[in-house]
């Protein structure tokens, strides 16, 4: 497939800008009109804090769980300020058509994100979409395409790049010069994420719709691991844990170093120690990003000791100046050959957000980043200008680590021509960008501008 249109939409992630994001005011003539898909842990984790920032209306959410749809109705009109319960809908292209919105936040499993997404730009609605933005590389760049098309800004729940603590590194570390010259990083995660549980094949509960749950995603026989939150453990729903965490923190990479596309991509890993389960993730990932002049190395590991106590997931920035590690709860900058660390902890906001302390599931640790991430993205609203977690931003990052899981599957380096966004000289990986869609559901392509 030629994506030369898709050259033009890419191209400047050569250029990122150095500029720090720093959380701006922004006018507000009447409030936003706002609608949710996906009204699980996530969906109203982003939701309540943007309830929180800014005068917005939820007047529509959508979920496919009728427990959960009511749920969250109920909690949003004790959350906004009008007090009202917003409509509820188990389609979401009838919300979409319904064309009383002005924001929708898109917050569905992975696999529901592409289409939901490009359907609300086509609508004209600004758009807040979870990470990874697209189960494929081909998603990612109808996405991107169809943003650009329809001159939407699109914030992407990549919310590293408005973590408070983060900032800070970034300005006074990295940009600072205070590292030098960053060549290696290492990012990882060490937490047990991957289920070894083995429940049974079961029917779908009666509060679910499985058909249209599932959607575009392959039809498999329904266990209790999948729903809520379990369909991470499955290829079909996500891209294991290099699509689930592993983004984030390559992303933290991207935005502090200014990289763009990686050159090259190699990965290796698969399940050694506990097959047992119905999970289908792997267990364990390497995988290199080589952006030329640095590499950028992922490492997960679902099984034994961590070995970084305070950052079981995070990154470490390798300078000829210095060491910097972070992570969510905060970051440590070591200078070489002596001199007086810098260390910063996470800033909570219990007392300016008391709702932050009782909300159940939250994590209060990263409510300040996700109200930052929802402020830049109303400013940009406002301004029309590209957000600091841009859906360009979420194109490149999410759809490096899906080329990460491809590179593990066929067991070669893949080299990337982000010029034409294709695999260099391999039809095989070439065929994998693509995943096939379950009918009567069809793959988006990549709009012309």
């Amino acid at each position: 497939m030629n994506r030369r249109k898709f050259l033009k939409l890419s191209s400047a992630a050569a250029a990122l800008s150095t500029v720090s994001y720093v959380p701006t005011t922004f006018a507000v003539e009447k409030p936003k009109r706002v609608g949710l898909i996906g009204s699980g842990w996530y969906g109203k984790c982003d939701l309540f804090r943007l309830i929180q920032v800014a005068p917005v209306e939820v007047v529509s959410l959508c979920d496919v769980d009728k427990i959960m749809l009511a749920n969250a109705a109920e909690m949003v009109s004790q959350r906004q300020k009008s007090g009202k319960k917003p409509r509820t809908y188990s389609d979401y292209r009838k919300l979409l058509n319904d064309g009383d919105i002005d924001i929708v936040l898109i917050e569905p499993p992975d696999h529901w994100h592409a289409l939901p997404m490009i359907e609300a730009c086509q609508k004209g609605l600004d758009i807040y979409v979870q990470k990874p933005i697209g189960v494929d590389v081909v998603e990612c760049q109808a996405m991107l395409a169809a943003a650009r098309k329809h001159k939407r800004v699109v914030q992407v729940g990549l919310q590293r790049r408005s973590t408070p603590h983060l900032i800070e590194a970034n300005e006074q570390i990295v940009r600072s010069g205070r590292l030098g010259k960053v060549a290696v990083v290492d990012i990882h995660s060490y937490w047990h994420s991957r289920s070894r549980k083995n429940p049974p094949d079961i029917a779908p509960p009666e509060n679910l719709d499985c058909d249209m749950w599932t959607g575009p995603a392959p039809m498999r026989a329904y266990n209790s691991l999948i729903h809520p939150r379990g369909w991470r453990n499955f290829m079909e729903y996500g891209n294991g844990s290099i699509g689930d965490l592993g983004v984030h923190m390559f992303d933290a990479a991207r935005w502090m170093l200014d990289l763009g596309w990686p050159k090259r991509i190699s990965s290796s890993g698969g399940t050694y120690v506990h097959p047992e389960g119905r999970a289908n993730i792997s267990e364990a990932q390497t995988a290199t990003f080589d952006f030329g002049d640095a590499l950028v190395t992922w490492t997960h590991r679902s099984y034994g000791e961590n070995p970084e106590p305070k950052f079981p997931w995070g990154a470490t920035l390798y300078g000829d100046k210095g060491t910097l590690k972070f992570g969510l709860m905060g970051y440590e900058f070591t200078p070489a050959g002596g001199g007086d660390p810098i260390s910063k902890e996470v800033v909570y906001e219990l007392e300016q957000y008391p709702e932050d302390k009782t909300e159940k599931d939250l994590e209060k640790h990263v409510a300040p980043a996700i109200r930052g991430h929802m402020k830049n993205f109303l400013s940009c609203i406002e301004s029309r200008e590209k957000p600091v977690s841009d859906i360009e931003q979420g194109a490149i990052s999410s759809a490096s680590c899906i080329m990460g899981n491809i590179a593990m599957q066929l067991g070669r380096t893949l080299s990337w021509d982000a010029e034409k966004g294709r695999v260099i000289n391999d039809d095989e990986a070439n065929q994998l960008l693509r995943r096939t869609y379950r009918a009567p559901w069809v793959h988006p392509e990549v709009e012309s501008v």
